[in-house]
């Protein structure tokens, strides 16, 4: 009966030694990343009772696609990758995690934006979702779905 206790014992102890722990939301961010699909709802689009939403699973060659890289130090560089593999309207800014959330600041189209994402992991990347002023109407009511993928930069 001791022998099948130990056995038991040690086979815990060896699982649970082989675990490797999670990496923290932070760690997890460092990397590049590909938008793969992209939802927006705006309810009150432009001050009216309209719903207008945007869709794209970036399928079948589009002349754009979302990339973005988060390095170590809490800054980041999004762009549009066009059929050309160029980079164009590239964007930098600052990141931090805060529990689940990524909160991320950078100026685009001579704005300054602030935006907070509740980040989901997934097998190929992450899903992110935000509640923001996507149409830039005053009332922070649009909803934002984004699902990535861990890419490869060139």
């Amino acid at each position: 009966m001791k022998t099948k206790s130990y056995f038991f014992i040690l086979l815990f102890g060896i699982l649970f030694a082989s675990c490797k722990p999670e990496l923290s939301t932070k760690e997890f961010m460092v990397d590049n990343w590909e938008t793969t699909y992209l939802k927006i709802e705006m309810y009150t689009v432009n001050n009216t009772d309209s719903l207008q939403v945007y869709e794209d699973k970036f399928d079948d060659n589009p002349e754009l696609v979302a990339q973005s890289q988060y390095n170590n130090d809490g800054t980041f560089s999004a762009w549009f990758k066009n059929t050309k593999g160029e980079q164009i309207s590239k964007a930098i800014g600052e990141w931090d995690v805060v529990g689940d959330s990524l909160k991320v600041a950078f100026n685009y189209g001579g704005k300054d934006k602030k935006v907070s994402y509740f980040i989901e992991r997934t097998t190929e990347g992450f899903v992110g979702t935000s509640k923001y002023d996507w149409d830039e109407d005053g009332n922070f009511d649009d909803l934002l779905t984004m699902k990535t993928k861990r890419i490869k930069l060139d």
